[in-house]
């Protein structure tokens, strides 16, 4: 639990610098490698793979949703006032909050119910996948027109259950409504947990779905800090040494990653009687073709979306459900997708808004330098670390070491990408409160990753786990 926690409390942290359902993977790959290090040592390579993977994609469907004014409903200053100038309005932050725990425990329920779907014993199929992915595609338009429609600010026309910025809460200069899309991700989690329960009885599935509800009440808890602090934030900050220097949006997100893996670990290690490690998940109905086809065409749609913003790819960016699709049935029928979604695939488009935000801008030489040592050189690592373990797996490789490494390089990945984003905030020894770096944040990074690196160390050198699947 503490593990998971200080995985889940890194990782979503540094995914508020990314962004949405992109930058939410990272906390899929991280506390995914935790807890299959932990619970899946004896499971092949390839099964773990495909949970790691399966929660990553899973993690990022509720990025889509937009929570930013949600958030203001709990602390901004034109609906609350502050402790020198209080008009408190109870209503809005009680509904904020509400809208929050909403918000996160569909983010982290979707993540629980496809870990839970990757640890056990039930087979799915590419197809099937691929079914499920459309299937919950379409409960999502249904859920947007039943839950969130209609949506005319020019006409103050708002949804009847709304989460955002609306006139009721504050003086109508100061609204700016946004579409939310959050009644269609409710409809697409409850089709999924109805297939789940009653037409694949997937146990661990259901299970671990319903602790990432429990989990994603770490987004309320930890905007409870952020509010504090907004209402009287001298006295917040004088309360406490961690608040020194503290970017309180970003250690929201730290409590909420920490709160979410925590309870993730608590709820495998609470139904690890259920899963599987035989190494009957192994089957691989994907052609070396048809998975590199597949590899193509992802990451094509993923650059013209990129590229061509105001093109009809740019769905794939706004929508996790539609993004996972091509991912959810590779990694089923794949054998080197899993590897490669885990590794370069994630990372690719961290390391890409790692090099803009320093060397966007930069002349020739900066930007030379920037792509080979900020792009080229971790995603060849990456790539090559994927092959081999793709290879690896062919011999039924177990679990703990494919775990152990993948969690020791994508946790020191991450947290470099994230130290060069916020542009090396060295030294740290020259202030004895420097070492926090750009943030306390930054001090807590720190602790979560040589945590998890010691950890993994330990691991990795245990004795041989059972070699039955290797024989």
């Amino acid at each position: 639990m503490v593990l998971a926690a200080m995985a889940g409390g890194m990782a979503w942290g540094i995914r508020g610098q990314y962004g949405h359902e992109l930058g939410a993977m990272i906390f899929g790959i991280l506390v995914g490698f935790t807890l299959v290090m932990i619970f899946m040592p004896n499971a092949s390579s390839l099964q773990a793979a495909r949970v790691v993977a399966l929660f990553a994609v899973a993690i990022g469907f509720g990025g889509s949703m937009s929570y930013g004014e949600t958030v203001g409903l709990t602390h901004d200053v034109e609906v609350h006032g502050n402790a020198g100038d209080p008009h408190w309005n109870e209503g809005a932050y009680r509904w904020g909050m509400l809208g929050l725990a909403i918000k996160g425990g569909l983010w982290i329920g979707f993540g629980g119910a496809f870990l839970g779907l990757g640890m056990g014993g039930k087979k799915y199929r590419p197809r099937e996948m691929m079914w499920i992915g459309l299937g919950m595609m379409y409960l999502f338009v249904l859920g947007r027109w039943a839950l969130n429609s209609p949506f005319e600010p020019q006409l103050k026309t708002l949804p009847t259950i709304y989460f955002s910025d609306h006139w009721r809460w504050e003086p109508d200069e100061n609204v700016n409504p946004r579409p939310e899309i959050w009644g269609g991700i409710l409809f697409a989690f409850i089709g999924l947990m109805v297939y789940l329960q009653f037409v694949k009885r997937d146990r661990l599935a259901r299970n671990l779905a319903f602790w990432g509800l429990v989990g994603g009440l770490g987004f309320p808890i930890g905007q409870s800090l952020q509010a504090a602090n907004a209402w009287d934030s001298v006295a917040f900050t004088n309360s406490s040494i961690w608040q020194y220097g503290v970017n309180t949006w970003n250690m929201m997100e730290v409590a909420f990653g920490t709160v979410a893996g925590l309870v993730l670990g608590f709820g495998v290690w609470l139904n690890r009687k259920y899963i599987s490690q035989n190494g009957s998940a192994d089957e691989v109905s994907l052609s070396i073709a048809w998975e590199s086809w597949l590899v193509g065409i992802y990451l094509y749609v993923l650059a013209l979306g990129w590229y061509f913003p105001d093109s009809i790819f740019i769905l794939f960016h706004y929508h996790g459900l539609l993004m996972g699709i091509i991912p959810m049935a590779a990694i089923i029928g794949g054998r080197y997708w899993p590897f490669l979604y885990v590794f370069p695939i994630v990372a690719m488009p961290i390391v890409v808004k790692t090099f803009r935000a320093l060397c966007g801008a930069s002349d020739f030489v900066p930007k030379s330098i920037g792509l080979i040592t900020l792009v080229t050189l971790p995603l060849l690592l990456l790539i090559l670390v994927a092959l081999k373990f793709g290879k690896q797996s062919e011999k039924r490789m177990v679990a703990l070491p494919f775990a152990s490494i993948g969690l020791l390089l994508t946790s020191a990945v991450y947290f470099w990408l994230n130290f060069a984003f916020f542009s090396f905030p060295w030294p740290w020894w020259t202030d004895w409160k420097g070492w926090a770096g750009q943030t306390t944040s930054g001090a807590i990074y720190v602790i979560c990753w040589l945590t998890l690196s010691v950890a993994a160390f330990l691991f990795l050198t245990k004795p041989e786990p059972d070699k039955e699947l290797q024989r």
